[in-house]
């Protein structure tokens, strides 16, 4: 699968690149939240949005990239993430399946329309709670669940932005995207690495004003070598499991529509406020973007 550089590689389809897609101690999904509905809605707002766009034109959240390429990409991840559960495969299993690139932009329609029906279908067919491969600790279907609701969102993002038609998201998903995208995305340590907090501490706190939704982030370094050899020394995040009201360095504030889509740094239909220690926010960006 091509890797993408707008959220991470796409093998195992959506897992965030580097050290993300093999840490570990990740909170398990727990939400009210319709998300395989959530899924349906996005994915075809997505199309709708893609097929407004020449197939060639450039994707500016996805240097390197065209309306087609980020067609295929959501396609053959959807399909990917199906065939999982479907077949009750692992992730390199499942690439093996995998079908070729369609030629032209009809057949890319044709493909990510099963391909997300597909997904869609077998997500609701099984109980969140059935075990599922994924490249997370939490191996069900409630994680495949969540993470494909956030990349249809994420990407239905991209593909107005080509079509210069952005709408608003849902405030309930975007507060829950924030959630995802602090403690899973960017967050987590494999039993391999370590994380390091800053000497002093530097905190930022991420604030939904709408939702009401709270985030006391801390920066630091996470090092380590994986199983592979590779070692790592890099700026690193850790997210609380709650907020527990301690003064902060620096704030990141806003509706939840829009810090979700600040996060993974795309335009935002409205204002996102950084108060506080600019240098600690500096920081802050400088962590988030190294996670991709």
């Amino acid at each position: 699968m091509p890797s993408c550089s707008c959220c991470g590689p796409a093998d195992p389809a959506d897992a965030p690149a580097g050290l993300s897609a093999q840490r570990g101690n990740l909170p398990r999904v727990d939400s009210n939240l319709d998300y395989v509905a959530a899924l349906t809605r996005e994915s075809a707002r997505f199309a709708e949005a893609i097929r407004g766009a020449a197939p060639d034109v450039p994707v500016p959240t996805c240097p390197g990239w065209t309306a087609d390429d980020l067609l295929w990409h959501l396609g053959e991840v959807q399909w990917f993430w199906a065939a999982v559960v479907r077949e009750d495969v692992t992730g390199a299993q499942a690439e093996e399946l995998k079908p070729p690139r369609p030629p032209d932009r009809a057949g890319l329609l044709e493909f990510f329309d099963r391909a997300s029906h597909g997904l869609a279908e077998i997500l609701a067919a099984r109980p969140p709670e059935s075990a599922a491969w994924t490249w997370s600790d939490d191996q069900s279907v409630a994680f495949i669940r969540r993470r494909q609701a956030h990349e249809a969102l994420i990407h239905r993002i991209d593909a107005e932005i080509v079509g210069a038609s952005q709408t608003p998201l849902d405030p309930a998903l975007a507060a829950d995207g924030i959630d995802e995208v602090l403690k899973i995305m960017y967050g987590g340590v494999p039993d391999w690495g370590t994380f390091t907090p800053e000497e002093p501490g530097a905190t930022v706190r991420v604030q939904a004003t709408d939702t009401g939704g709270s985030w006391l982030v801390t920066l630091g370094r996470f090092t380590g070598t994986d199983p592979d050899g590779t070692a790592y020394d890099e700026p690193d995040i850790h997210t609380a499991d709650g907020d527990p009201g301690t003064k902060a360095d620096a704030d990141v504030t806003g509706a939840a529509a829009n810090v979700d889509p600040w996060l993974w740094r795309r335009p935002t239909l409205g204002p996102v406020g950084l108060t506080g220690d600019r240098d600690v926010l500096i920081r802050f960006e400088a962590a988030v973007a190294g996670s991709d």
